[in-house]
């Protein structure tokens, strides 16, 4: 028998917070399997430099989906762990094939953005909970992605 979950934030709302979170864990994860794939898979002259940022990037959001996972099991709920679940959540889609280095900072911005607006929609929740823990990886969350937008979006200026 499972012990009961008395953090001060009742069950419909930590379901709803714990579902939020998935789909912030689902895009996550999904991101990470793109952005590590673009790192292998790279070509042309800016190879070494986008070789070693996607590697930036990867490794950040590997850390990042723990700290999202634990979060959700801190609040009594199962973490989703599997491609289907994460197909079945997220609202980034998969690249076929392998694109462009300018297609993948593109493609890679896209993701980065979609993390922070699904971020962005479970913030009011996490504010009507008073679960400051969950507003506060939100909040870190947003600011890490948001700059790596700007990052990759820079990149696609023309000079």
């Amino acid at each position: 028998m499972a012990t009961q979950v008395n953090i001060g934030i009742n069950e419909a709302d930590r379901k709803a917070l714990a579902e939020g979170l998935s789909a912030l864990l689902a895009d996550s994860y999904t991101l990470y399997l793109k952005t590590h794939n673009y790192h292998w898979n790279v070509t042309g002259p800016q190879f070494n430099t986008l070789h070693l940022m996607f590697e930036g990037q990867y490794t950040e959001l590997a850390t990042a989906v723990d700290v999202i996972a634990e979060r959700i099991r801190a609040l009594g709920h199962p973490a989703p762990g599997s491609y289907k679940a994460y197909a079945r959540l997220t609202s980034i889609e998969e690249q076929e094939g392998v694109p462009s280095a300018r297609e993948m900072v593109a493609d890679l911005l896209a993701g980065q953005e979609a993390v922070v607006r699904t971020a962005r929609k479970v913030m009011p929740v996490a504010e009507r909970a008073g679960d400051e823990p969950t507003a506060d990886l939100l909040t870190q969350r947003m600011q890490i992605h948001e700059k790596t937008a700007w990052m990759l979006r820079s990149m696609l200026e023309e000079q």
